[in-house]
């Protein structure tokens, strides 16, 4: 299970990245970075209808064979990539929403504090707290 924050373009780098097991972590990297072209393809089919939208959920990004992937944008263009195992079968779409809306809220959170730069890597225990227990779930 991997769950990371990307940046607004034109950077697209990720501000934020948590994997369980750690071992695949590199893999990881390469499918978020991969997932990034989707995303912007998506945004882009959408066009207008997605900013009239107030729901930001992208869906399945793309199947692999051991894994899903999932996006969400935010107004602001931030994105976010969850990649999940395919065999986990009890997730359903409902809940992978409710996992990024969760996440949304707690990346909110972390915009809203005057010590916080925009851009920079996410180091924030409350945020690797519910990051944490989003992954035990899951898992």
């Amino acid at each position: 299970v991997l769950v990371s924050v990307i940046c607004p373009p034109p950077q697209n780098y990720p501000l934020y990245i948590r994997s369980v097991p750690t071992e695949n972590e590199l893999k990881f990297h390469y499918t978020v970075h991969t997932s990034l072209d989707v995303v912007d393809e998506k945004i882009s089919a959408m066009g207008k209808a997605l900013v009239d939208q107030r729901e930001l959920y992208l869906g399945l990004l793309y199947p692999t064979e051991d894994y899903k992937v999932y996006g969400y944008v935010t107004n602001s263009k931030v994105k976010f990539v969850m990649v999940v195992d395919s065999s986990n079968t009890a997730l359903r779409d409902n809940e992978i929403r409710s996992m990024f809306r969760k996440l949304h809220n707690s990346y909110t959170d972390i915009m809203c504090n005057p010590f916080y730069n925009p851009g920079d890597c996410i180091h924030s225990r409350a945020f690797d707290n519910m990051v944490n227990s989003m992954m035990m779930q899951v898992c």
